[in-house]
Order: structure tokens, then C-alpha cells, then sequence
């Protein structure tokens, strides 16, 4: 399937068939995916996931990772750029 039919609120799981979280939003523009900000918690900042690290994108509305659960868990907060 293609990254642009993924919406928000999509689960994601990782290579382990884990819940991760939810997709925030979708990161790419005209034909390039570049990844998913994903949320793991209700409270928090949501994780960037680079286009590589998703494996598979199905149409029952869920994103299979290529990395562990408590890999993407590990990854960092987004920051948002600074508006000038």
C-alpha cells in the first residue's frame, strides 16, 4: 500500500508485533515519504520514524515497523523547528 493512504490515528507496531502507538502525522511531500511522528503515550512529545523504519503499511489502518517495540519507544522526542 501507499504512505499516502496512512491517516492520522493509525496504530503502529513494531517488528514484534507490539502496539507502539498512533500516528500524528505523515511526513513527506509529492511522491517522497520521509516518516511518521508517532505518539506512544497520551502524554509527551511524539517520535520521528524515518521512511526506512516502517516495514509494511496494511489495509486493515496499521504501520509495522522494521524495529522492535522498545526500539521505537527509545527514540527520541520530536522537537518542532523554531519559527523565525
Amino acid at each position: 500500500m501507499s504512505w499516502l493512504l496512512i491517516e492520522k490515528g493509525w496504530e503502529v507496531v513494531g517488528s514484534d508485533g507490539e502496539h507502539v502507538g498512533k500516528v500524528e502525522e505523515v511526513e513527506g511531500e509529492g511522491d517522497i515519504f520521509s516518516g511518521l511522528l508517532i505518539s506512544t503515550h497520551l502524554f509527551g512529545k511524539p517520535r520521528m520514524l524515518s521512511a526506512d523504519q516502517v516495514a509494511e503499511i496494511d489495509e486493515a489502518g496499521r504501520v509495522r515497523l522494521s524495529i522492535s517495540s522498545d526500539e521505537a519507544k527509545q527514540l527520541a522526542e520530536h522537537e518542532p523547528p523554531e519559527s523565525a
